[in-house]
């Protein structure tokens, strides 16, 4: 049985731990507040440009190659993961259906190339070898887009110049502070222009709609990488929000239960010194 003194070093050191674990909850608690807003803000900006480019797309003959389906040699696959682990489960939700379905799809690593945002993503493929050809890591809690610009460019690029023939992502959706669904869309090329908006609003294009759809194709499809992130980023603070609080928890329970064994091994003591007193005084008689 465990001494008073490992006890009360056990409990010290678990409300310790349990004084860290309630600050990141209320660290996280306030960066999922403000990423949230952050990304339900950018929502209207990639609705009013995905309802322009479906009005074009729909409306006239132009054609660019975003929009036409060919036959898929290879796949890109951008991955969103978060750069510190303490999520529970936001990076492995991720990453459980991302190599499911990398390994239900392709035979070769000649089949696919892989985009990696966040460090636990990055690491997971290195070490299974798998072709990470891009990646970024240590970005900010609160994101910019000038800070994936040049990798969103880049990869739409690969689809452009037709060194992938389709793009697919992999994210955490948020739905609720307490909810978060691992969520993979294809991004390239765009085949769902539905708006689900009721908007009538008529549109004149200059020079041409063909030179329209040339600047605003890549931008649209570099938003959604960047709207993604920031869906992902409310996830993994919203993850790491509940993770935190359950710890908490935990340690609230952990504490009751050593403070409850402290108690009855310091009644147990005193129970024998009396009854070594009784006893003394009883043979001395």
């Amino acid at each position: 049985m465990a001494s008073l003194r490992d006890i009360k070093q056990r409990i010290d050191s678990t409300e310790k731990t349990q004084h860290i674990t309630k600050a990141m909850q209320m660290v996280s608690a306030s960066k999922m507040a403000k990423a949230e807003l952050n990304a339900r803000s950018f929502v209207p900006y990639s609705e009013k440009l995905q309802e322009v480019v479906a009005h074009i797309a729909s409306s006239t003959d132009a054609t660019h190659p975003m929009l036409q389906k060919r036959n898929v040699k290879k796949t890109g696959y951008v991955i969103i993961t978060s750069d510190r682990g303490l999520a529970g489960a936001y990076n492995s939700n991720v990453l459980r259906s991302f190599y499911q379905t990398v390994q239900e799809r392709h035979k070769s690593k000649d089949e696919y190339a892989i985009i990696a945002i966040g460090r636990v993503g990055y690491e997971f493929c290195t070490k299974r070898e798998l072709p990470v050809i891009k990646s970024i890591l240590g970005l900010a809690d609160q994101p910019n887009f000038a800070d994936i610009k040049k990798l969103a460019t880049e990869t739409v690029q690969m689809y452009t110049d037709e060194e992938i023939d389709e793009l697919v992502i992999f994210y955490n959706h948020y739905v609720s502070a307490i909810s978060q669904v691992v969520t993979s869309k294809t991004l390239l090329p765009i085949t769902d222009m539905e708006t689900g908006s009721s908007s009538t609003s008529q549109y004149e294009y200059e020079p041409s709609e063909e030179a329209i759809l040339e600047v605003l194709l890549p931008q649209y499809a570099e938003s959604l990488i960047y709207g993604s992130l920031l869906d992902g980023k409310a996830s993994e603070h919203a993850a790491r929000m509940t993770a935190m609080k359950s710890a908490t928890d935990n340690a609230d329970e952990l504490i009751e239960d050593l403070s409850l064994a402290y108690n009855r091994a310091r009644q147990a003591g005193i129970t024998q010194e009396i009854t070594e007193i009784i006893g003394g005084v009883a043979a001395l008689e």
